[in-house]
């Protein structure tokens, strides 16, 4: 029996795994659009031709070209939240997220990579258009959401305590913010300087995460 054969199929015969699969090929084209020519410029039909799809398969699964690009735009901070989901107690912030960032840097996929300087690019036209800044702005919520997990289990705490969700809120302030920092200095052509080199802005993150929670949030738990 095939992978896709075991896969749990919803109402209307699409599995997830597939939908998400499709949500973000259709993210990449749209961005790359985005990009080359401009949101304003860019329509659902050529988003469409540009997948292979009818536009009406794209309306299907977003609500207008605009938010195509979010699948990507989330991209960016996926292999982050993936690090800090594994972050042990006994290590702090700082150790691990330069261990974990120096090992992916050799272990991504080129096509992950692509996402992610496709994610760059869509942070930094966010600048100059709303509807981009919108979906920026939905994937740092769900940072949040996530962080209040991370940092209410590693606190002992609930994830809806107040503390643990104004750490949150400051952690997932800083990620948005360096992201954003870092991909203007990438896409300016900065390249091996210390922002875009793995573990310089791995500290980066690490001490701001820390600065911005009070302490609270990168020291080793006993």
């Amino acid at each position: 029996m095939s992978v896709m054969a075991t896969e749990s199929r919803p109402v209307g015969g699409m599995s997830e795994r597939r939908r998400s699969r499709l949500r973000l090929e259709i993210s990449r084209e749209a961005a790359r659009l985005f990009w080359k020519q401009g949101v304003a410029a860019t329509s659902g039909d050529q988003i469409a031709d540009a997948v292979g799809l009818s536009t009406r398969t794209i309306w299907r699964h977003f609500r207008s070209k605009e938010a195509c690009a979010e699948p990507i735009v989330m991209q960016g901070v996926v292999t982050l939240m993936s690090v800090l989901r594994s972050w042990p107690k006994d290590r702090s912030l700082e150790d691990h997220l330069v261990g974990e960032l120096v090992r992916l840097q050799y272990e991504t996929r080129p096509v992950d990579l692509a996402d992610e300087m496709l994610a760059m690019k869509m942070i930094r036209l966010a600048d100059t258009e709303p509807a981009l800044r919108t979906a920026w702005l939905m994937a740092c919520d769900q940072i949040e959401q996530e962080m209040r997990v991370i940092i209410g289990d590693r606190l002992g705490c609930a994830a809806g305590d107040l503390e643990v969700r104004v750490h949150a809120a400051a952690a997932a302030a800083v990620v948005r913010v360096l992201d954003e920092q870092i991909g203007v200095a990438f896409l300016a052509g900065a390249g091996a300087t210390e922002l875009a080199e793995v573990k310089a802005a791995a500290r980066r993150f690490a001490h701001a995460i820390r600065a911005a929670t009070g302490g609270a949030v990168g020291d080793p738990i006993a």
